[in-house]
């Protein structure tokens, strides 16, 4: 089981081996670094804060709660890199890059034509993703790309599962409206 390996991951970390977090950077680098592209905009910033938010989460190590998935808290940590980043330097547009064909589940369609529907309809409900305010998008993105749990999101978010909920549920709402061409 994944959440197992990455526990022993962390415990050999923990017990200095510093190599072994390696294996969890190369498992997360990607999702780390499509954040931070997310939240900056810029391809050369958003590899200076992920590779910031991995040597927080390695400084932060133990502080990880054996027995939870380790993506959620790593993503915690990163998304706070990012906000810090934002924040010093007064910027709160934010910026989205990445492929949108990933919101289509291909396992979902059973043919071609089929996965290239759920792709075009995928990437337009994706575009409309990035509009939203973060509070939403994020919510969003961590529920429908990363499979987080209510408790994992309300973690990451800082916000109650019921605030996690109703965040998923307005961003939903709003993705509705604007996809069938409605103004929010």
């Amino acid at each position: 089981m994944k959440e197992e390996r990455e526990a022993d991951i962390v415990r050999k970390v923990l017990l200095g081996d510093v190599q072994a977090f390696g294996l969890l950077v190369r498992e997360y680098q990607r999702p780390v670094y499509n954040l931070m592209i997310r939240m900056v905009g810029d391809e050369d910033k958003a590899a200076d804060l992920a590779q910031d938010a991995f040597t927080r989460a390695y400084d932060k190590l133990e502080s990880f709660k054996p027995g939870r998935r380790f993506f959620p808290w790593l993503y915690s940590v990163s998304l706070n890199i990012a906000r810090d980043w934002l924040r010093a330097d007064g910027r709160d547009r934010l910026v989205f890059v990445e492929d949108a064909s990933v919101m289509a589940r291909q396992e979902d369609t059973p043919d071609e034509q089929d996965t290239l529907h759920a792709r075009l309809d995928g990437a337009k409900a994706f575009d409309i993703v990035l509009t939203l305010d973060p509070k939403y998008r994020e919510a969003l993105i961590l529920r429908y790309r990363y499979d987080f749990t209510m408790q994992e999101i309300a973690r990451t978010l800082e916000t109650s599962v019921s605030g996690a909920k109703m965040r998923i549920s307005r961003g939903l709402d709003m993705v509705r409206q604007k996809f069938d061409g409605g103004v929010i």
